[in-house]
C-alpha cells in the first residue's frame, strides 16, 4: 500500500508550497510595519515643527547626525517595506508570465528611490559636518 494513501492532506501539505518563503516575507513586513511606526510618528513631527520655518532652517535641522541617521533608517524601512508590500499584491492580481519582470521592476524601482533619497540625505548631511560649505 502507497504510504501516501494513509496520510493525512495536512501531512502531505506540511513543507510543500508557497509557505516555505511565505513566513519569511509576512514576517519580514510585519517587522518593517513594526519599525515604520515610531519613525514615521518622528517625522510627522518634524513637518508639522517645521511647518514655520524655512527651507534654510529644515536642511541646517537635517546636517544634525541624529536627524540624519533617523532619516536614512526611515527611508530604509519605508522602501523595503513598499517593495515587499507591491509584492504581494502582483502575487495576488497579475496572473500572467509578466509577473516576475513587474516584480524585479518594483523592487528596482524601490531601491532606486531608497538609494536617491540615502544619497541626498547624506549629501545633505555631510555639507554641514567638519566645517564643510
Amino acid at each position: 500500500m502507497d504510504r501516501h494513501v494513509t496520510r493525512s492532506a495536512l501531512a502531505r501539505a506540511i513543507g510543500l508550497g508557497s509557505a516555505k518563503s511565505g513566513f519569511e516575507h509576512w514576517w519580514a513586513e510585519r517587522v518593517s510595519a513594526i519599525a515604520l511606526v515610531p519613525l514615521t510618528l518622528w517625522f510627522a513631527a518634524v513637518l508639522i515643527a517645521h511647518t514655520s520655518g524655512d527651507y534654510a532652517a529644515f536642511i541646517a535641522w537635517l546636517r544634525n547626525p541624529l536627524a540624519a541617521i533617523l532619516m536614512i533608517l526611515l527611508l530604509i524601512a519605508l522602501f523595503h517595506h513598499t517593495a515587499l508590500g507591491l509584492q504581494v499584491v502582483i502575487e495576488d492580481y497579475v496572473h500572467t508570465g509578466i509577473k516576475l519582470v513587474v516584480i524585479v521592476a518594483v523592487r528596482l524601482g524601490c531601491f532606486a528611490l531608497a538609494t536617491a533619497g540615502i544619497v541626498a540625505t547624506l549629501g545633505i548631511a555631510f555639507s554641514g559636518w567638519a566645517g564643510a560649505p
